[in-house]
């Protein structure tokens, strides 16, 4: 106890957390960003209590809290959940809706809606870490653009896309709060005209990474080396080549989706990122795939591509730990709707909007959108096979094709 003291308390300005014994350390992100935490355990699980920032609480104040939270912690309780219960008895005596009433509100009327429990958690996640802390005891009508920047602004560079996601959560939550009537005004979260004139834009200080593609000229020569390969994953990315699907699509499917007779495969709504259903014209190869794997399984509500758990579709890490045998690291599955897309425009004389459909992008013209009312599906028919023709091809003459070693 008492590692820190007054004097060096002012030589502490490295970014670092700083141990005062007992639980209780000083996290510093920079001269101006220091704030006291308690780090505790309860359940196995560590968790970090936020004690308040260094510019209104002194070390003898952190000492106190941290004592006081200790004190729960040999009581059993959660020192996190002690002081959210104490918000909600607060807020309900005053008759006001706390950010983190309101959020947890909002979660439970959305939540149903969202894709997969990732990304609830995800939401639930980047709340309780950086918002709370700051602004969750606050009533929703009191929050201004004070409280969204003191949470924003410590990862805003460090983190630029958790912090852009969490910008747009504060948000939604604020927007449904002033939908319930609990705040009124404009939302201090927004960013156009707001926000952007406080923090530079994501695009200035984060490079958006792609995923890594194989060029359109390697893929004869990819596929040939893929046809070696054997086993459900070998299968399950063949298919997604030739389908230009996405991933979850794929090892989402059900043989009950699957229209042998018309060669069409139907993507339920809620597996696709547009949350539309979406056909798919099925090549020859295509379905030359799904006679491979029919062994493996045909019952409507079985998966095409299962896992080695019953019951559970085949793993994404399945695909990439199989291009890594095969010497390719430095490609990702969903990487191959790029080396499509590519070749279509590189090679084909389809309209775009043809090649978009193909890969279940929503057109951003909202009146181009309008009016196209159809799938273009025989279109695509036309091109798929056209691409399944392509990538069966061997390497052009005067290709190079790289030659890397397995790691």
């Amino acid at each position: 106890m008492g590692r820190i003291n007054s004097a060096r308390l002012r030589t502490l300005t490295k970014p670092g957390m700083y141990g005062d014994g007992g639980g209780l350390y000083l996290r510093v992100r920079g001269p101006e960003h220091r704030s006291w935490l308690y780090r505790y355990k309860v359940g196995g699980r560590g968790h970090l209590l936020g004690l308040g920032s260094l510019a209104d609480v002194s070390l003898a104040e952190a000492r106190e809290a941290a004592a006081a939270a200790r004190k729960l912690v040999r009581q059993g309780e959660d020192p996190i959940q002690n002081k959210r219960a104490e918000w909600a008895r607060r807020a309900a005596e005053a008759g006001l809706h706390t950010f983190s009433e309101v959020a947890a509100a909002y979660i439970g009327a959305h939540e149903a809606g969202w894709r997969n429990a990732k990304h609830r958690q995800q939401w639930r996640n980047t709340l309780d870490q950086y918002a709370m802390p700051v602004m969750g005891a606050l009533p929703v009508r009191q929050i201004t653009t004070a409280e969204v920047t003191r949470v924003l602004e410590p990862i805003w560079r460090e983190k630029p896309e958790t912090a852009t996601r969490l910008r747009g959560r504060i948000e939604a939550v604020l927007d449904y709060a002033a939908a319930r009537s609990w705040r009124t005004g404009e939302n201090p979260a927004r960013w156009r005209g707001h926000l952007a004139n406080l923090l530079p834009a994501r695009g200035k200080i984060a490079r958006v990474e792609h995923h890594a593609a194989l060029p359109w000229r390697e893929i004869g020569s990819f596929m040939t080396a893929l046809a070696s390969q054997e086993g459900a994953a070998a299968l399950a990315l063949r298919f997604a080549v030739l389908t230009a699907a996405r991933t979850g699509e794929v090892l989402g499917m059900r043989w009950g989706e699957v229209d042998v007779l018309n060669a069409v495969w139907t993507v339920p709504a809620a597996r696709m990122k547009a949350g539309r259903e979406h056909r798919v014209p099925l090549s020859a190869p295509a379905l030359d795939v799904l006679r491979a794997v029919t062994k493996l399984g045909t019952a409507s509500d079985a998966f095409v591509f299962p896992g080695a758990r019953r019951g559970k579709p085949l793993s994404s890490m399945a695909m990439l730990m199989l291009l890594r045998r095969m010497g390719r690291g430095d490609l990702t599955a969903h990487g191959f709707r790029s080396t499509f897309r590519d070749w279509c425009a590189e090679t084909t004389a389809y309209p775009r909007e043809v090649a978009e459909a193909a890969l279940a992008h929503t057109l951003r013209d909202k009146v181009e959108a309008a009016y196209q009312r159809g799938d273009l599906m025989e279109k695509r028919r036309r091109l798929m096979a056209e691409w399944a023709a392509f990538c069966a091809q061997p390497a052009t003459t005067g290709e190079v094709v790289p030659i890397r070693a397995v790691r």
